[in-house]
């Protein structure tokens, strides 16, 4: 039997996480679905815990540590269902989730690409995620760059795609070894609009051992110089592509990267960045440090560690 959904999980060590993350998967109220858990080469206890669940519609698949693109890439090549639903090995479903989603593909079936809005989660506190547009009860027809403007509305917890999409959109870039996610939305968004629903459904657990909240610097992350002919003719890919450009450049000036920090400012537009971004490309590395520092001491999360 072919399955309607097929979730794939990447997994590298998350040992404390993972048993929370398919159970969500296993608790939903639509349940015709396969799991791939594509365990990437995890040196903790990650596997043992995946082995203590027994469902036929679990398949672990393991491998070397080669990172998350070609683990989800893995993971897509071996997929059986008509839609891919791609989930963070730390991240939770809402229970509805899948029943959600079946709901706006029903409704929608001419469109390939679904999301919902998302939460960040810090223990047991939920807190929603800011979007730049209102969220109404309905299913929303969205443009990706121009509804990403403050929030992106793909997440690798929250996008479901038909699996025939890959054809146009390409696989993961195994290249990049962070920030492969944002090149893939890129992509999508590109040639697909998305359908959104309002409802939040997915959950980012905020994880302070996570590969994305540990950055060490640019290297191995997009450089967006393949997209220069469309930021051209569309001004709402070439905001987002500033606003991401703008965060690597902070990255590179905290990490005394003069070179990237040049590339990735000299590629910008001030005129899509706020006045307090620009100033602080101006600025020197010290007061950024001190405004994160502030920032800590504020009580408020702060997603990399800075030098």
């Amino acid at each position: 039997m072919t399955p309607f959904f097929s979730v794939i999980i990447s997994v590298y060590n998350k040992e404390k996480y993972i048993g929370a993350t398919i159970n969500s998967v296993l608790d939903q109220t639509f349940d015709d679905f396969e799991i791939i858990v594509v365990n990437d080469g995890s040196t903790d206890g990650s596997l043992q815990v995946l082995n203590e669940f027994e469902d036929s519609r679990l398949n672990i698949i393991i491998q070397d540590n080669l990172g998350a693109s070609h683990a989800r890439n893995k993971g897509i090549d071996i997929a059986k269902g008509k839609f891919i639903a791609l989930l963070d090995g730390d991240d939770i479903w809402d229970k509805q989730f899948l029943e959600h989603i079946e709901h706006a593909i029903k409704t929608h079936p001419n469109h390939a690409v679904f999301s919902c809005a998302i939460a960040h989660q810090y223990d047991s506190k939920h807190i929603p995620v800011s979007y730049s547009f209102s969220l109404t009860e309905d299913l929303l027809i969205l443009d990706f760059f121009e509804a990403s403007k403050k929030h992106a509305i793909l997440s690798g917890s929250s996008v479901v795609f038909k699996t025939s999409i890959i054809a146009t959109t390409g696989p993961f870039n195994t290249n990049y070894t962070s920030g492969e996610d944002t090149d893939f939305w890129i992509r999508v968004g590109l040639h697909y609009p998305i359908v959104f629903s309002p409802k939040i459904l997915v959950y980012y657990v905020y994880n302070r051992d996570s590969l994305s909240n540990n950055i060490k610097g640019v290297a191995g992350k997009p450089k967006y110089d393949s997209y220069h002919e469309e930021e051209k003719k569309n001004l709402h890919l070439k905001t987002y592509l500033d606003r991401n450009r703008y965060t690597l450049a902070i990255f590179s000036k905290l990490y005394d990267d003069k070179t990237s920090f040049k590339f990735y400012k000299n590629a910008i537009n001030p005129k899509n960045l706020t006045w307090k971004q620009n100033l602080l490309l101006m600025v020197p590395k010290w007061v950024i440090n001190s405004l994160l520092k502030i920032k800590s001491l504020n009580g408020k999360k702060v997603y990399y560690k800075p030098l």
